[in-house]
């Protein structure tokens, strides 16, 4: 079905038809915004067009046509490589790039953008593409606060958690990468468990509603560790971190004993003990953060 645009809306442009950007595209569209659509594979565009997108003969004609300009790709290379010829046309554009990479790129990208006269934001997602335009996706944005302010009514469109983090562009990709490596510490956590569990004949599905009621547990206290990170003090209101790797080499030995491999919760006993060694054995759990502060490879 074809949906009516708003004249009064801001004409937006949405570069990279992936799944995700796809999904940005139906979003803007739904709300009624003029969209300008651009991919390399231009089938891709047929079933936006059919909802009323545009579909744009040329990278340069895709930027010129949009006030804010979305881009989704792979990576940040793949961002320059389409953009960088058509530097011109962002002159006194918004461009949104909502592609995963680091800080530096970000930074990086938005010196690139200055240079050609477009307001830069670094955006990241953090949603599958079907949660894009519902309650369940979250956005997060940096960089310059009048840009994110003149056309934030739009990229609610995208999420209703849109949030603003700061004037400094690394801010997003900062917040991605913490975030993923929290995901990817319960993802293992998790599966690190099931392996115990089904070596000693067990379903792994009885070990989902204790990791449930265990994830709320412990995020019940990072608000707490927060505060201790940010005053550098770490009392031990529940229990020291001498009596965490006393747990820790207990979960060594059960994964030994049973064939599971044994390396991550070896490598957090390992964590542990340089803390131990650096006399934080009687503070509490918090005071891990100084390991992680370390580079890797420095000494204890």
């Amino acid at each position: 079905m074809t949906r009516k645009h708003n004249a009064d809306r801001t004409p937006v442009t949405v570069i990279g038809l992936g799944l995700m950007g796809q999904a940005l595209a139906q979003a803007f569209l739904r709300d009624g915004y003029p969209t300008t659509v651009w991919n390399r594979t231009a089938a891709k565009a047929e079933p936006l067009i059919a909802q009323g997108a545009t579909l744009a003969d040329s990278i340069g004609d895709a930027v010129a046509a949009g006030e804010l300009v979305i881009v989704c790709l792979s990576d940040y290379d793949a961002v320059h490589k389409l953009l960088d010829p058509v530097g011109d046309a962002h002159d006194g554009r918004v461009l949104v790039n909502l592609t995963s990479g680091t800080s530096a790129q970000a930074r990086e990208t938005a010196e690139w953008a200055a240079r050609h006269g477009s307001a830069y934001l670094d955006g990241v997602i953090l949603a599958v593409p079907p949660g894009i335009g519902t309650a369940d996706a979250i956005i997060v944005y940096s960089g310059p606060r009048q840009a994110f302010d003149l056309h934030e009514p739009a990229l609610r469109s995208l999420a209703a958690a849109t949030t603003y983090l700061g004037d400094d562009h690394a801010l997003s990709s900062l917040h991605d990468m913490a975030v993923l490596g929290l995901m990817w510490g319960v993802l293992n956590g998790f599966l690190h468990g099931a392996a115990l569990l089904g070596a000693a004949g067990v379903d792994p599905a009885g070990l989902v509603p204790l990791v449930r009621q265990g994830i709320g547990i412990v995020t019940d206290w990072l608000p707490g560790y927060a505060q201790q990170i940010a005053e550098g003090t770490y009392p031990a209101f529940d229990a020291t971190i001498d009596t965490h790797r006393a747990a820790m080499e207990h979960l060594v030995r059960e994964s030994e004993s049973l064939g599971v491999n044994a390396e991550l919760p070896r490598f957090i006993q390992d964590l542990a003990d340089r803390a131990v060694a650096d006399g934080r054995g009687g503070d509490g759990y918090a005071a891990m953060i100084e390991q992680f502060r370390k580079p890797s490879g420095a000494p204890s």
